[in-house]
């Protein structure tokens, strides 16, 4: 088998797991809540898959990178803004501490899922912008 081709279907369900984490994890934010902060049962595992997913992504993107010699369409550029979006997002929903409101978290939570189907539309549309 290609090597791009490996590294591309490991990228792929990198992206999978990460829908699937964050699906996950939100329910944390609707049910089990314990004032502002999200429900902690399983908590370490739902971050550790989330972390996971998103270094699986960033690193065998990058990869794939560098085997294309960086040569890329204008599309990614959106989907790097929206990966950025994402993690920003994700970590405003799932900061420790009191000060940040539930309703705050799900805006969060809301902007990651908009970003994360972004990306997803981006990738299988590879629009052309120009």
């Amino acid at each position: 088998m290609d090597t791009h081709l490996l590294i591309k279907i490991v990228h792929m369900s990198g992206a999978a797991l990460a829908c699937l984490a964050v699906l996950v994890r939100a329910f944390t934010l609707f049910q089990g809540v314990q004032g502002n902060q999200p429900n902690p049962v399983a908590r370490k595992l739902f971050v550790a898959l989330q972390h996971g997913a998103m270094t699986l992504i960033a690193l065998t993107g990058i990869v794939l990178l560098w085997m294309k010699n960086f040569d890329v369409q204008p599309w990614f550029y959106a989907k790097v803004v929206l990966f950025l979006v994402l993690l920003s997002s994700l970590g405003k929903a799932y900061r420790k501490g009191d000060e940040i409101l539930l309703v705050q978290r799900r805006a969060g939570l809301f902007l990651a899922v908009l970003s994360l189907v972004s990306i997803i539309g981006l990738v299988i549309l590879k629009p052309n912008f120009g």
